[in-house]
Order: C-alpha cells, then structure tokens, then sequence
C-alpha cells in the first residue's frame, strides 16, 4: 500500500521535473529542503484556568524569487512533514505564477472545533509573538489556511505591530478590508479553480452549461467553487465536507447549502439531498471532479474507482504520484494544485502590493488581474502539455522548476 506521506509526494513531484528537465543535482538538492524550520511551542491559558502547550511550525522554503508566501493551518493532523511539503508546493505555485514570492507555510497542532474565540486569540497571539523573528513584510506573509480566516489574520497583525512599535498591514493577507485586506481575496481561490475549469472547457470544446461537477469539500475553497459555478448556472450534482457527502444527480441547490452553512457552520444535519459517504461520492459519474478538501485524497486505493474524466484540483497535494500513474493510463486527465488553486496566493499578492504602497484597487480590478495572471499561467502549461505529450502536472511543474533553477543560477551559492 501507497505511504501517503505529503513531504514524499512534493519530492518526487520535483524529482520527476529535475529529471526530466535534466537540472543539475545540486540545484535539486538546494530545492529538496526547506531554507528554514521554526518549531515554537505555545503556552496558553484556556477558559478553565488550566495552561495546555500547543506546538506550532513556521517553514520558510524557498525565498530566492522574493520573501515567503504562504499561510497557516490550524488542526490536529498539523505535523512538521505536512507543513514542510506545503511550503513546497507554495514555492512551485509561486514561480508558476511568475510572482515575486517564494514558499512558506505554517501550522499550529490544534483542534479548533473544541476551542472557545478566546482560546483561539489567545493562541495565535502567543504563536505571532513566537515567530515574530521569521515573519515580516519582506521575510515572510502569512495568510488565512485550513481553519484560520481573517479575524486569524487581524489577530496576527495586530500583535506584530504591537511589538514592532508601527501598524504593519503587509505583514499578512487575507484579513479584513478594514485594516488593508483586499478585496476579492476570501472568494479568489475558489474564483481561479473556477476560471481554470472554464478554460479548459472553452480550449476542449466543451459547452461549460452542460458539464455535471462534483466537489470534495464545502470550506472556503470549495464554496466558493460552487457559488462561482452556480453563478453560471453550471450544475454541481455532489458535494462533501466533514460532515458526509451530498448528491443529486439534476443539481444541488448550491445557493441554499451556502445559506446553511452560512448559519450552522457545516452541512451536518442538511436533509434535502441524498446523503452519501465520501467513498461514494469518489466513485459517482460525473464530467469534473474537484478536490478542494485536503491532501491525499486521490490515491493508488482508489484511483481506480474514480468515474470522471478530468480532475480540477482546488486543495493541495491532493492526488498522490503513484495515483498520477493510474490516472494517466485510465485518460483521465489532472488540472494540478499548484495551477488550478494558485488564485488564493495570486490575490495574496495584490494585497501585499496594495498595503505596501498604500492604495486600493476595486474589486472588478482585483478580479480582472487575477484572470489575466491565472490564465496566462494556464495557458503556458497547456501549451507545453500538448508540445511534449505529457501530463499537465508534468507540465506545470517544468514551467515552475525551470524558472526556480534560472533564479538560483543567476543568484549562485553565498558565500
């Protein structure tokens, strides 16, 4: 059975490019690691007066194309592996992107279902001031990930500009437009998947209205892959979040669900639908599958088991490389994470650019550019995808490898 250990997967995605691209090994070796780990751990007072440790991760892989760029995760699977391959990928989507930005991520071991607001603000706060050293406007930015939002974010900025002595909007995105947040930046990830699909339709020929969509996953991203699609009034017949799954095979009413959820929190007790377990919904017929849950979802277990014919990636890391294999001998063709779901960093980094000049743009400009970079960026793989007749992952992350190494050889080893 497959090891489906993230950090593995990222290596040999960049494996697989290097050899492909035949990269000199010292400039693969120099991308295997990360630049720098911190492990803090937190002290917090919880609501009952009892002080629980919780460890957290800040990793900076990659600044050689600019400072870090990544976000931070709450969750009790948070280990140092996990935000090590997502640093990775961060940098690969970053260079893909061609931003000026490199990969950074950061993680807190947690479980915040079972913690109070308080609780929360207290440990971010005493997180922020843990890595306070490593984070910066031109070191490292932060953003919202799985189970951090923008109030997250507010916290953060809020305690580094506290210490730093001056208010420093840029030193996060993805928090609220009041203190600098962009706008356009909570839907832009799930806004990008939704172009990309388009896109690809429109290069296949594929009349976008008649394509059926299942999505993995109802957070941030895959909502707002479904508002965005139902806006278009494509049909998403499934859909999952932690709580199960939920088919209909005429389409689900997406502008209900998103009032539920809007008011419960998940779709755990939404009986409208056909409920369905997360295997099933793997295995249902449809056009488009969208991973916008976690990693390794798509395995050699059950790549198999799969019944559509493209798969648009919205979460990272969620298709392993050996399931890749399985994939491609079975036509089924895989629009990769660090493509698909680069509009969240794409945003990001409007944001940043934003707060440190100290203007605004319009959210039809936000929406715009990100469009026009996320687009290029696609049209760059796919060309490269037909040119050489492999896999658009393959492609992606030759683009993303290659201009990386460029980089590197032109900056040469210190000292």
């Amino acid at each position: 059975m497959e090891k489906k250990n993230a950090l593995e997967n990222a290596r040999e995605q960049l494996r697989l490019a290097g050899d492909y691209l035949e990269i000199e090994e010292n400039i693969l070796e120099y991308l295997n690691y990360p630049k720098q780990i911190l492990t803090v751990n937190c002290p917090v007072k919880m609501d009952n007066g009892e002080i629980k440790m919780f460890r957290g991760y800040r990793i900076l892989h990659s600044d050689v194309r600019g400072p870090g760029k990544g976000g931070v995760r709450y969750a009790p699977e948070v280990d140092m592996d996990e935000v090590t391959a997502l640093a990775m990928w961060m940098t690969f989507k970053c260079a893909l992107a061609n931003l000026p930005l490199g990969g950074a991520k950061g993680g807190i071991t947690c479980d915040p279902s079972t913690m109070s607001d308080n609780e929360l603000e207290r440990l971010t706060r005493r997180f922020t001031s843990a890595i306070i050293d490593v984070i910066g406007p031109n070191k490292d930015i932060p953003a919202p990930d799985m189970n951090t939002n923008e109030q997250t974010m507010a916290w953060i900025m809020d305690t580094y500009s506290m210490q730093v002595g001056t208010t420093t909007p840029s030193v996060v995105t993805g928090k609220p437009v009041e203190i600098g947040g962009s706008l356009g930046r909570s839907d832009a990830t799930g806004l990008g998947v939704a172009f990309v699909l388009r896109e690809f339709c429109k290069r296949r020929n594929l009349t976008l209205k008649d394509q059926k969509i299942i999505i993995q996953g109802f957070g941030n991203v895959g909502s707002s892959l479904a508002k965005n699609l139902a806006d278009w009034d494509v049909k998403v017949i499934g859909i999952s979040d932690i709580t199960g799954g939920y088919f209909d095979k005429s389409g689900l009413d997406i502008r209900e669900m998103l009032d539920y959820i809007s008011v419960n929190k998940n779709l755990k007790n939404y009986n409208k639908n056909e409920r369905i377990t997360n295997k099933e919904l793997l295995g249902h017929q449809c056009d488009f599958f969208c991973p916008c849950a976690v990693e390794n979802q798509i395995t050699e277990d059950n790549a198999e088991s799969l019944q559509c014919k493209y798969i648009i990636e919205g979460a990272n890391g969620p298709t392993t490389p050996k399931a890749d294999i399985i994939l491609r001998q079975r036509n089924i063709e895989a629009i990769p994470d660090i493509l698909a779901n680069a509009g969240g960093v794409i945003c990001s980094y409007f944001e940043w650019v934003q707060d440190l000049a100290a203007i605004r743009w319009s959210l039809k400009r936000v929406n715009n550019e990100l469009e026009n970079i996320i687009l290029e960026s696609f049209d760059n793989v796919y060309r490269m995808q037909e040119e050489r007749n492999i896999s658009f992952r393959l492609a992606a992350y030759l683009i993303a490898v290659d201009r990386l190494a460029k980089a590197i050889r032109y900056r040469g080893f210190y000292p």
